[in-house]
This record gives structure tokens, C-alpha cells and sequence, in this order.
């Protein structure tokens, strides 16, 4: 756990900002403007740009009318997606994750999961670029993940990591997914695009923080590019274009509910991918992280000392009053033991007498 606990509040706004940024899709945050019009080639950066702020990105203009519409997809995703969210935010792996209670190799598989998730996503969002179901949502330069997640397996597996990953079972059937939607129901495609990416931007940077801390990972950033939007200068203006953008696309009621639809299933594939890394998890050994407190109950591998190791330094992993706890649990010890306590009473009863 953290060495000091937020009130409630603070704690339970920063597992819903920063669990949208892990495998599963997150729902927006504050207000949307109603319309924002940006101007460039296919959503790119424009040139001869000002410096500093969101200008440097890209250009856009707030209208007037700020008020957002029930009718708006993006308060329909928000409100269609709550429950799935509430399920989502507190499953086990990101309660743990937020705890700084990751294992390396749990985190490098999860990143494996993000990278295949993310290459059919982008693949089908580059095939639908010039779709007007899509299009106005193709920011590449600003958004896209792939090559980030391909220099941090690159961190963690080497430079043949290619060929050290797998595409898991239940990541497959997620990407299976986003490939039907891309090539077949494009305008399902705003689902997927949408709350990837929104959660990414929103939980991104606490979740950087908690990883680079657990894991000590290079204040440099290497293994977390995955959660660095070098091109997004102020997220939450961004966030805003995205959401108009989306609210601009001309979709009829039903098409907006099937997105909705889309949204969901996108929550279930990732919760699904979330259960079959917490079964990894399980399976891999303890480790020590910076961070949390462990509490030792004298069950299991006694030999380490996580807190002390790890906290002070020692050379040896030993931790003596947790070992001696631990051995005093062996039957045999006992037994042992048992028997010297005997000795020892009998001789001091003769010696009383």
C-alpha cells in the first residue's frame, strides 16, 4: 500500500483516471465543448505554428455554444459504459498495480498484450482514414502507440524481442475483434479508438509514475513510451477536439447505440485479458517493489525479507525474526524443540527438589 492513504475520494479519482490507461478503455473527464473545428491534412500538424500550448500541435477554434447535448455520443459513451467501467477499475490487477504491486514479468507481458492490441487497431485505423465514418478521428502523429510500445519491448526483451513474444489467447480474441469492426463495421471503429486512447490521456501519467517506482525503471523513461504523448502538449484541450470531433460525426440514434454496443464488448475483451494476466501473476514468484509494505505471516518462502532488502540495502536477503518465526513453525523443529523444553523442566524440577 502507499505509506500514507488519500481520503477516500482522492484514492478512488485517481484508480478511475489512472486503471483507463492500463489495458482497458477509460470514459472521459470535465466538461466537452460542444464544437471545436481544427484545420490540417488529415488531423497533421499544421506549419508556421506558434510554440507553447496545444497551438504547436494543432489549431483550433472553440465555438460559442458550450453546451453539451445527452444526445452527443461522447455523453452516450459516458453514460452507456459507466457500469462496465465500475467492474473494470476494480479489478485485481489494477488495485494491485496502483499499489505498486507489479511484477516485472506480469508488466512486460501486459505491455506484449498493448502492443498487439494496439498494432490491429492502428492498422484498421490507417485502412479508414479516408472513411468519413472515421476520418475526422485520425490523428496518427498525435495518438499512435505502436511504435512507442515496440521501443519498450525493445527495453525489456532486447533487440530480438520479436521474437520473444506471443500474441496471448485472450489478447487474440480482442484483436480478431478490431480487425472485423475496421474491415467490415467501420464505424464501430470510433468505440475502440475512442476509449483507448481518451484513457490513455487521462491516467497515463499516474500510472507512469507507479511503474517507474515499482519496477525502478530509468528516469530516462525507457519501458514507459507506452504512457509519453510527446505530440499531445496539454491533454485535456486535446481530449476536448477529440470529443467534438466525435460529437460531429453525422451518425443516426441506432449507429450511436451500436458504438455503445462496441464500447462494452471493448471493456469485456480487455477485462478478459485482465483475468488472464492475473492467472500469469499468481503463478510468478514474489518480488520485492518499492512502494508497498509487505507483511510476512511466516507461510511460504521465508528466506527473503522483502521490506528490509529492499528498503535498507543489506547484502543478505535474509530477515532473522521472520526466519526464526518460520523455522519455529516445522514440525520437526517443534518436535526438537518439544524435547528440550523437557530436559529442561525435568532439570530444574531436581534441582528444585
Amino acid at each position: 500500500m502507499f505509506p500514507s492513504r488519500p481520503p477516500f475520494g482522492v484514492a478512488a479519482a485517481r484508480r478511475c483516471c489512472a486503471c483507463a490507461a492500463l489495458l482497458f478503455p477509460g470514459r472521459g473527464f470535465g466538461p466537452v465543448p460542444d464544437r471545436l473545428i481544427a484545420s490540417s491534412d488529415h488531423n497533421a500538424i499544421s506549419p508556421g505554428e506558434p510554440e507553447g500550448g496545444e497551438e504547436d500541435i494543432l489549431r483550433y477554434e472553440e465555438m460559442e455554444d458550450n453546451a453539451v447535448s445527452p444526445m452527443d455520443l461522447s455523453e452516450l459513451l459516458k453514460e452507456g459504459t459507466k457500469e462496465s467501467h465500475d467492474r473494470a477499475e476494480n479489478t485485481q490487477f489494477v488495485k494491485d498495480f496502483l499499489k505498486g504491486r507489479i511484477k516485472k514479468e506480469l508488466f512486460k507481458l501486459a505491455t506484449v498484450a498493448l502492443y498487439f492490441t494496439y498494432s490491429a487497431l492502428e492498422e484498421e485505423m490507417d485502412r479508414n482514414k479516408d472513411n468519413p465514418v472515421f476520418a475526422p478521428l485520425y490523428f496518427p502523429v498525435e495518438l499512435h502507440r505502436r511504435e512507442a510500445l515496440a521501443k519498450d519491448l525493445k527495453y525489456f526483451y532486447g533487440e530480438d524481442w520479436k521474437e520473444k513474444i506471443q500474441c496471448s489467447e485472450a489478447t487474440q480474441q480482442y484483436v480478431d475483434r478490431i480487425h472485423h469492426v475496421g474491415q467490415h463495421e467501420p464505424e464501430l471503429l470510433v468505440a475502440h479508438a475512442y476509449t483507448r486512447y481518451m484513457g490513455d490521456l487521462s491516467g497515463g501519467q499516474v500510472l507512469k509514475k507507479v511503474a517507474q517506482r515499482a519496477l525502478k525503471l530509468p528516469s530516462t523513461e525507457e519501458g514507459i513510451q507506452f504512457y509519453v504523448f510527446d505530440n499531445v502538449s496539454n491533454a485535456q484541450q486535446f481530449k476536448q477536439l477529440y470529443r467534438a470531433r466525435m460529437n460531429a460525426l453525422d451518425l443516426d440514434k441506432n449507429t450511436k447505440e451500436r458504438i455503445v454496443e462496441e464500447a462494452n464488448k471493448a471493456f469485456r475483451f480487455n477485462m478478459q485479458v485482465f483475468d488472464e494476466l492475473d492467472k500469469i501473476g499468481r503463478s510468478l514468484p514474489e518480488a520485492a517493489q518499492d512502494g508497498s509494505f509487505p507483511v510476512h505471516d511466516g507461510k511460504g518462502d521465508i528466506r527473503k525479507c522483502p521490506y528490509y532488502a529492499d528498503k535498507l540495502g543489506t547484502a543478505s536477503p535474509g530477515c532473522p525474526f521472520h526466519a526464526a518465526v518460520g523455522l519455529a513453525r516445522q514440525p520437526l523443529v517443534q518436535l526438537v524443540l518439544a524435547a528440550c523444553m523437557a530436559v529442561a523442566a525435568g532439570a530444574a524440577a531436581w534441582y528444585i527438589l
